[in-house]
């Protein structure tokens, strides 16, 4: 290698190896020998160079002493006189295809399992190459957080490959949140990977009032491999335990259940007996112990509607928002009262220098997906002491004087529209481009975040509600942080006459906010729902926007 090396210039000059040779001429050895070598491979490139061909006394074919061939790094000595061309060492490879198998392996491990189909598309050794059990053990780990569990279905003998192709990669587009196409009612489905399945979870909010418990879990189905190492579909609906079922991806962000043995659904004692299961499910108690006869109808009509479906569903793809600097808090799902409909799931999200609460779930009032709560976070609301706090008359005062302001300023836009707008046909195309430039101008003013109130949260002060007020959760925190003029939806039975009346948004903590309807008397607590939701954060906010106006034409 030391010949090569300096063949290649990379080692020693002539000349200094002359002196270096005249220097130790009383040890004629081996490498007086490699100088020699060296001397006579010189000769004979620069010969090759020069002449096209070996010359006499400096070439091949002139000497009897042995002769180096160098080639791929690697050096050959032919003590015989001849320069072998064949190099004893591997080639740099010239390809993917040549690289070693563990190299490959390594390589392939690191591409995303959407990518692997291609690669063994190459050739017969990528093929083989794939059935390596590393790269898709690492596939599963990587891109659905499998660990323990490959190594329990390795015993099993599942292997990692067939779990990846036959499960994982095929139902890949249904994992993440959803919302059930039921009428008014909606709901939150978290499809997530659960050990050696894929499991549909119903998300149902605490019993009423219960606020700040934990959300509620029912499976609706589960995917896994069969026996024979293929997907199979069960419907977890019902209380017979799993039984055959059927999933069906047709368009982009929607996919649908069937269930194929409705009869597991039913129960020995009939309707009556499955309607006082749901009851105690859903809410905890029997229908005896609710008194409220408007609510005694809300609640069976909800179980007649519910129960007609028999798990045989549509679901749209929805997002959770992207999280900004300048939130006011942590956006995210929360709990929240609703009077007689009970407790429903609301994603609060800020736009600029709105906050909105949108129905995940909903009621035949105001159905999922509709815009709840709007707040405006550019006008604050400042309390007065805790004694006119509870005069209902002081807040009605302050909140409806907010009102006719903003009224005021929405009025004075309409009417200056309408006169640029006839400015503007008079005045040509120049006037109109002015308009939109202006109009343009506005809304990035009135889009802009506002400060971050993350950075100094502001201090606690004391909140109590006002006398006559309603509340379903009477155990409310008595500080706040922040409170803001907003309105809220309210609309007859079946969404009809709706309209957005003033209120008093109130933020408590990170997790806990409230909003005050002053034309109900009626206070609604919202609780930061806390359960781990992969797969479920919007790429971008133009997405999950598209996603919120998509939601209100589903119920609409």
């Amino acid at each position: 290698m030391a010949v090569c090396a300096r063949l290649c210039g990379v080692g020693q000059s002539r000349r200094c190896r002359r002196r270096q040779r005249h220097n130790q001429q009383d040890q004629g050895s081996d490498s007086d020998m490699d100088e020699e070598e060296e001397e006579q491979i010189v000769g004979q490139k620069r010969g090759d160079v020069g002449g096209g061909g070996p010359k006499s006394g400096g070439g091949v074919g002139s000497t009897a002493g042995p002769s180096i061939a160098c080639e791929y790094g690697s050096c050959h000595v032919n003590r015989g006189g001849s320069l072998d061309r064949a190099s004893t060492g591997p080639p740099h490879p010239q390809s993917l295809a040549e690289l070693p198998p563990e190299l490959l392996v390594e390589i392939f491990s690191l591409l995303p399992g959407t990518a692997l189909p291609n690669v063994a598309l190459v050739g017969k050794k990528f093929r083989q190459i794939l059935n390596t059990e590393t790269i898709w053990r690492r596939r599963c780990t990587e891109e659905f957080g499998m660990k323990d569990d490959l190594r329990k279905m390795e015993v099993g003998g599942v292997s990692s490959r067939d779990l990846y192709v036959k499960l994982l990669h095929p139902y890949r587009h249904i994992l993440g949140l959803w919302q059930p196409d039921i009428g008014p009612y909606g709901g939150l489905l978290n499809v997530v990977v659960d050990g050696l399945f894929i499991i549909g979870w119903m998300y149902l909010p605490p019993h009423d009032p219960r606020v700040e418990d934990p959300m509620r879990r029912r499976p609706l189905f589960r995917i896994h491999l069969s026996e024979n190492k293929k997907a199979a579909v069960e419907c977890m609906y019902g209380h017979k335990g799993p039984h055959k079922g059927d999933i069906q991806t047709g368009k982009k962000d929607e996919f649908s259940t069937k269930c194929n043995q409705t009869d597991y659904h039913r129960m020995p004692g009939g309707r009556q007996e499955e309607f006082r299961t749901w009851l105690e499910e859903e809410w905890g108690r029997t229908l005896e112990e609710i008194f409220h006869e408007h609510m005694q109808e809300l609640i069976l009509m909800k179980f007649i509607y519910t129960s007609q479906y028999d798990n045989c569903l549509t679901y749209r793809r929805i997002y959770l928002p992207p999280v900004m600097p300048s939130d006011l808090l942590h956006p995210g799902l929360f709990k929240g009262t609703y009077g007689s409909h009970g407790l429903e799931i609301v994603m609060l999200s800020f736009h600029g220098t709105s906050a909105r609460a949108t129905k995940l779930t909903g009621d035949p009032n105001v159905p999922a997906g509709q815009l709840t709560l709007d707040v405006d976070l550019s006008r604050p609301v400042v309390l007065p002491d805790l004694e006119h706090q509870r005069s209902i008359e002081e807040l009605s005062r302050l909140v409806l004087g907010i009102h006719a302001e903003v009224q005021r300023e929405e009025q004075a836009k309409d009417t200056s529209a309408t006169a640029r707008g006839a400015a503007e046909g008079a005045c040509g195309d120049a006037s109109a481009a002015e308009g939109v430039e202006e109009d343009r101008v506005t809304c990035s003013d009135r889009c802009q975040p506002g400060p971050s109130s993350r950075t100094s949260p502001p201090e606690a002060q004391p909140f109590v509600l006002p006398l006559g007020v309603m509340a379903r959760n009477e155990v409310y925190p008595r500080t706040c942080r922040k409170c803001f003029y907003g309105t809220g939806l309210i609309a007859g039975h079946g969404f009809t006459s709706p309209e957005r009346t003033p209120g008093l948004f109130v933020l408590f903590d990170e997790d806990r906010f409230g909003f005050i309807w002053l034309e109900l008397k009626s206070f609604s607590l919202y609780s930061r729902l806390t359960d781990n939701l992969a797969h479920a954060y919007a790429p971008d906010m133009e997405r999950f926007e598209a996603m919120l106006c998509s939601m209100q034409s589903w119920t609409s």
